[in-house]
């Protein structure tokens, strides 16, 4: 299959081994894999060998282009699109495992190596997507598509290939052809090192306090891990807390301390912007501007029409026009918001103006007041393996689904675990990782990694599927316990577990997640939906001690004082979309000052100095390093199709049969048709926006 120009993979030199041949060992990436379901042998799996299986598995992938290029055949379905979609499947098997391991568990080696393989792989897909020899027999295939008899998903699979090679720029010749790959390649280096300098400038940040009044309301459970912390960074008593998402956010809700408060406010904002040798203000310009130079290689005004003209929103002023519908409402409620948490700060006496790093810590005050309800009373029923279970019961009671835990797997790192997913009458399904916890190997967030996508071109190829978190680790004689936002995540990612799960298409690039970006987070955000109905959360919230099932009353406050802040949590996730484009609609590749120029996006937006974007241009992985520029929108996109999806199970019943066997058959069709067509089969219309209005309290 044709591969998206922002993906980087690699080929390097290596010289010649000189080990005698009958001494060498087999590279593992390479094997046949004999491993339970075919699951990649990581622990046989060394750093040394991706270089040379990245090597091997390029030259097979040529020669596969070779083949069919050289085909004295009149082009056809067979000898040129499914054998060009049948292409590299020793390439993709080699990279799913390297950059799922690379993310979640890297080292200074596989660092390294990503550098190297970044531009390498970069060069490989442009060899392929610019052979013009290629895409020559696929226009003849396309051209004559009319007298073939294709079927639905091979003339979906011929569509997207035809207009995959048109979008990478295989018309270009000559001098611009040759910028053209220099942009590629330029662009895999910088988006390695703008992920690479985020994850220092995170692990390199450290709040260390020694006074326990300066806790706060902390959890216990965290307090243990700040304990742990400390110690493994050298201290002999105190507490550290880190940029870490469960370290940071709780902290900054619990601690008295206004100055630790806006110490680690500040550490976390600045990252990646502190004129050091992990700044990216340098890189992301660079980046925008070589995105506008490519799309007008292309053919595009800028890269955000580039993009999207792939997608549901199809141009910019679609995405502008849907958000600036919600930004003012939004805007409203978080200056509301704002009013109410500067009230009671000042009641505390605290004068002068709240802050940014202030806005957790006062939320937590408000909360209590009006509803009285400290979100610290979740955690004990959101032990992490209950609200895994919860997930899983979900899917059980929606589809039939059942989880067997599988020991002595191959894994990655100690905290995985594994699971064979299986359908009602018992018959395999795929496999689903799980990797809980944080640490310095792992990047920031949560995701979804494919091992393997489901095809079923030469029989059936089951999935396997990861699931990542960054959950705060059990300490010693404290489980890991999550806040309602984690428990909300976990079921967020198993939403993209599914889509991936659910695929039953014939063709690999057409399967799971491989579907327009506004609208792969829709599956995810859905299950958002089910975590937090009183009705799910009898089935596995239950206090981790005692075995109580969460109280009514306990539901009803967290759910009454989830709905404050909902102003701020709107404004903070927009004003990220609105920066993603504001990059992205730029008409001239000048290199702007990445501060200056954000600073003036918020102020054209009205955005209030207490809140930031929830990602500010220097840590903003997602649309730098990550497949999301002009796409970070698709979240609030989604939101849309989510809230709509799950009013079709309200108007019948949140576990009914029929409509969960019919949202399953459109997940299961991954990107064979598009992504509207999809949502109006299971919907039987287009979806409104009004329950997303009402959702957010905006009407």
């Amino acid at each position: 299959m044709i591969l998206a120009l922002s993906m980087a993979f690699v080929a390097c030199d290596q010289a010649e081994n000189e080990t005698p041949v009958e001494e060498m060992r087999e590279n593992p990436l390479l094997s046949e894999w004999t491993t339970p379901f075919g699951v990649p042998p990581f622990d046989l799996i060394e750093d040394g060998d991706y270089l040379p299986a990245f090597k091997t598995a390029i030259a097979e992938q040529k020669e596969e282009i070779e083949v069919i290029t050289s085909n004295t055949e009149e082009a056809s379905f067979k000898n040129t699109i499914e054998a060009f979609e049948l292409s590299g499947s020793a390439l993709n098997k080699v990279a799913n495992v390297f950059y799922s391991i690379e993310s979640a568990n890297t080292n200074d080696s596989l660092k390294s190596i990503a550098a190297i393989m970044a531009p390498e792989l970069a060069a490989h897909y442009d060899d392929i997507n610019l052979n013009k020899d290629l895409f020559k027999r696929v226009k003849v295939v396309y051209d004559n598509k009319a007298s073939l008899g294709l079927e639905g998903e091979e003339e979906r699979l011929l569509d997207e290939t035809y207009k995959n090679f048109v979008r990478a720029g295989v018309s270009l010749e000559g001098k611009e052809e040759a910028r053209l790959r220099e942009i590629n390649g330029s662009l895999a280096k910088l988006s390695q090192k703008f992920g690479d300098n985020l994850l220092e400038e995170t692990n390199n940040f450290e709040l260390h306090i020694t006074n326990e009044e300066d806790l706060g309301s902390f959890p216990a459970s965290l307090v243990a891990v700040a304990a742990d912390e400390a110690k493994s960074r050298g201290y002999e008593d105190g507490w550290s807390i880190t940029l870490q998402r469960p370290s940071i956010n709780p902290f900054l809700q619990s601690t008295p301390n206004r100055d630790y408060r806006k110490i680690l406010f500040d550490g976390y904002a600045m990252r990646a912007d502190n004129d050091n040798d992990n700044d990216n203000k340098a890189i992301l310009s660079e980046m925008a501007s070589l995105r506008v130079e490519r799309a007008n290689l292309l053919g595009f005004d800028t890269h955000a029409d580039y993009v999207l003209s792939n997608s549901m929103a199809e141009k910019p002023s679609n995405v502008y026009d849907f958000m600036d519908k919600l930004w003012g409402s939004a805007l409203d409620m978080s200056k509301s918001e704002r009013d109410a948490l500067t009230e009671i700060m000042h009641k505390e006496g605290v004068e002068g103006e709240l802050m940014g790093s202030d806005w957790r810590y006062y939320v937590e005050k408000v909360r209590a007041e009006r509803y009285n309800f400290n979100e610290d009373e979740m955690r004990p029923y959101f032990e992490f393996t209950a609200v895994r279970d919860g997930a899983f019961m979900l899917a059980t009671k929606l589809f039939g689904l059942q989880f067997k835990e599988l020991k002595d797997m191959p894994i990655w790192h100690e905290d995985q675990q594994v699971f064979e997913v299986l359908e009602a009458d018992g018959s395999h399904l795929g496999v689903l990782y799980m990797d809980f916890f944080a640490r310095e190997s792992k990047r920031g967030g949560a995701w979804m990694n494919e091992l393997r996508m489901q095809s079923n071109v030469n029989g059936m190829v089951n999935p396997i599927v990861t699931n990542n978190f960054n959950f705060p680790r059990p300490s010693e004689g404290s489980p890991s316990l999550l806040s309602f936002g984690e428990a909300q995540t976990l079921f967020h990612e198993f939403g993209h577990a599914l889509h991936g799960l659910f695929s039953d298409v014939k063709y690999a690039s057409l399967s799971g997640t491989n579907v327009p970006r506004d609208f792969v987070e829709f599956p995810s955000q859905v299950m958002e939906n089910w975590m937090s109905e009183p009705e799910v959360l009898k089935l596995y919230a239950k206090h981790y001690q005692t075995g109580e099932i969460i109280p009514d009353e306990l539901i009803k406050k967290m759910n009454d004082a989830n709905a404050f802040n909902s102003g701020f949590a709107t404004v903070e996730y927009m004003a990220a979309a609105y920066l993603d484009m504001a990059w992205h609609t730029l008409k001239d590749s000048e290199i702007r000052d990445a501060r200056a120029f954000e600073l003036e996006e918020m102020a054209r937006l009205g955005l209030i100095d207490e809140i930031l974007p929830r990602y500010r241009s220097g840590y903003f992985a997602h649309i730098f390093s990550g497949g999301y520029s002009s796409g970070y929108y698709s979240y609030l996109w989604s939101e849309v199709l989510d809230a709509d999806a799950f009013q079709a199970f309200k108007e019948t019943s949140i576990f009914d049969q029929e409509t969960a066997a019919r949202y399953r058959t459109m997940l299961s069709l991954g990107g064979s048709k598009p992504g509207m067509e999809l949502y109006v089969d299971f919907r039987g219309r287009e979806p409104q926006i009004e329950p997303l209005l009402i959702k957010k309290g905006f009407k």
